[in-house]
């Protein structure tokens, strides 16, 4: 087996699908989970793809802190919001009904925005605003989680990564997509690092001592146990506008829990008094802008695309190839990886290999044994 083998796309749906109706979750929920999983290696970020397969989603419903099955419980509406309560079920099933029910509304009332509450990990979360653009919308979602950022002049992990992700079409072939966290890097490419045995570089994480920290594995324990901290993005401390990342991380913490009636900062640890794993409770929220209201999506469409073309006409730095927009890079890689076949490291074949042999598909062979 070597070190990287690329597999085929619907060998690979097929088989996570498969393992996660194993796992009894029912097929129409196990093909949106499914589909969230892959459209994070199909834009090329690994940190939240099949590397997450496992320890993020088999292993905590094995755990018993998530449930296969999924209450989507409406607890109450009105014409534009409304506020569902999870039941600690998968969270991609809640995330992708949230924003449907988000963008439905928009459709009718020109604006949608449902808040989330006792829900898990819900997956990469630009699927969702990506759900929005493709319908004409213009999207925005958030997801507080473990804490793991150290407010600015602090290094008390308090506030998880908390992503502030934003999308909305264009007249090009994708739309444009921010996702990314309000640290200076996500737990999950922490994650990614220790897998591949490489450091992550000095700057992201705070020790306690107030010093920089790059063992990989080493801050992953450090993080649970409370003796590191993510930086903001930003930075520490005020000279570098760590403040700002600090800011949008609580922002995005306050609209995933105070509007919910949900769990928030270290409330959200997943660690109980005697160090027992139990139920993370995280907070989602979505808002769905229907872009028909105002200008008419076309229109609006044509605007946005002449600016991120103007944006990527722009002067280019000495040294540089060219400007990109947020959510082309990924256009990019798709457009690579779409007939070629998803990569896969060594530590995920290993793990994919334990789970076949942990369900006992013994006439189950994988395409790089």
């Amino acid at each position: 087996m070597g070190q990287t083998f690329t597999v085929e796309w619907d060998w690979v749906t097929k088989f996570v699908k498969d393992v996660f109706m194993a796992y009894g979750i029912p097929e129409e929920d196990a093909d949106i989970c499914t589909d969230v999983l892959l459209a994070s290696d199909r834009k090329g970020i690994e940190s939240h793809g099949v590397n997450r397969f496992k320890p993020i989603y088999l292993d905590r419903i094995k755990a018993g802190i998530q449930h296969p099955e999924t209450n989507f419980e409406v607890v109450r509406e009105t014409p534009t919001t409304a506020v569902v309560d999870g039941h600690d079920g998968m969270g991609q099933v809640i995330g992708y009904k949230a924003m449907q029910m988000a963008i439905d509304k928009a459709k009718e009332f020109g604006m949608g925005m449902v808040a989330v509450r006792n829900s898990t990990h819900y997956g990469i979360a630009g699927y969702y605003t990506d759900m929005a653009a493709k319908a004409g919308c213009i999207g925005m979602t958030g997801t507080n989680a473990r804490p793991s950022i150290a407010p600015t002049f602090g290094v008390e992990n308090m506030l998880g990564t908390n992503p502030l992700t934003l999308g909305f079409p264009t007249d090009e072939d994708f739309p444009f997509s921010l996702d990314c966290a309000t640290s200076i890097s996500q737990r999950g490419k922490i994650e990614y690092y220790a897998r591949i045995g490489q450091d992550t570089p000095a700057g992201m994480v705070i020790g306690r001592d107030g010093k920089a920290m790059t063992d990989s594995p080493e801050i992953l324990e450090a993080l649970v146990n409370g003796q590191a901290a993510l930086a903001p993005l930003g930075g520490i401390g005020e000279e570098l506008a760590g403040y700002k990342g600090y800011g949008y991380a609580t922002f995005v913490e306050v609209l995933s829990a105070a509007l919910q009636q949900g769990n928030f900062l270290h409330m959200l640890s997943g660690i109980g008094e005697n160090g027992e794993k139990q139920k993370f409770h995280l907070g989602h929220f979505f808002i769905a802008i229907d872009t028909e209201a105002f200008v008419g999506l076309d229109s609006f469409k044509k605007t946005a695309g002449d600016i991120l073309r103007a944006l990527r006409n722009s002067e280019v730095a000495p040294g540089e190839e060219r400007i990109y927009t947020a959510g082309e890079k990924e256009h990019l890689v798709w457009l690579e990886r779409k007939d070629t076949g998803l990569p896969l490291n060594e530590g995920v074949q290993q793990e994919m290999i334990a789970i076949r042999d942990e369900l006992g598909w013994t006439d189950y062979k994988l395409p790089f044994e």
